[in-house]
């Protein structure tokens, strides 16, 4: 794999700041030595700068749950881009599908958002993905051909090169179901295929397309063998240092820890 998987814990709303701070401690002992990854944290607001003063030099990224893509004003409970950045921030999550479905933020917003990101220097990670009822009617390409072209409606073309992408079925999201390695694989697919029609094969081949939905320990490494799968946005089990350890430890084909 050329791309440098990215394997990316979404805390949501978990975890005071003191079990942050440990948790931190702990998973730089857990994943010594795999510096041939990139692992990225993405704490509630609150813990954002604790979090970052316990990275240290663990070399890990920050990531922020969500933005407003205002720099400033009268929007109440929002944060902004540049209120990110100061703290530390490389990466925001975006379009996640509980912002999508539970808080109602349409694709027109998430789009706005990623522009936002991009000019002021945040990888956004654009998440995408589709409903059971979608799935089984077979509107999956559908659905994702709609949050791309939506979600990067007004991203910068030269810019595009540094998005990450999280493919993350909602069906599969906090259900205990998961996408088959073979299903993703095929959505990752559909995702590069597009990208590369959209801009250059180049940049394709270089954006980072993450798996997303009841990623554990037991199914990590046959998720991370497909040839278009970088890497993972882990919930529930990036809630515990053994499990989120392993699952950034993933072996790859014909490795053995």
């Amino acid at each position: 794999m050329t791309r440098k998987p990215l394997m990316a814990a979404n805390w949501k709303m978990h975890l005071s700041i003191r079990e942050a701070v440990d948790f931190i401690a702990r998973l730089h002992e857990v994943v010594a030595g795999s510096e041939d990854r990139e692992v990225l944290i993405a704490p509630p607001f609150t813990h954002l700068w604790a979090v970052r003063e316990a990275m240290g030099a663990a070399g890990f990224s920050l990531a922020a749950q969500n933005c407003h893509w205002e720099e400033k004003g009268a929007f109440t409970g929002e944060i902004s881009l540049p209120m990110l950045k100061e703290v530390g921030c490389g990466y925001v999550i975006l379009g996640h599908s509980e912002r999508r479905h539970i808080f109602g933020e349409p694709d027109e917003w998430v789009g706005l958002k990623t522009a936002a990101a991009f000019a002021h220097g945040v990888t956004p990670i654009l998440c995408v993905g589709e409903k059971l009822e979608e799935r089984e009617a077979q509107k999956t390409e559908e659905v994702l051909l709609r949050q791309l072209e939506t979600g990067l409606a007004q991203a910068p073309a030269e810019q595009v090169a540094s998005l990450v992408i999280a493919y993350e079925p909602v069906w599969a999201i906090g259900t205990g179901k998961t996408a088959s390695p073979e299903q993703a694989q095929e959505a990752h697919a559909f995702i590069r295929g597009w990208l590369a029609r959209r801009y250059q094969k180049e940049i394709a081949k270089n954006i980072r397309i993450l798996y997303g939905g009841s990623v554990k320990p037991d199914n990590v490494d046959a998720l991370m063998a497909q040839p278009d799968i970088d890497g993972a946005l882990v919930g529930g089990a990036s809630l515990d240092v053994a499990s989120f350890g392993r699952i950034v430890r993933f072996q790859r084909m014909g490795e053995t820890n």
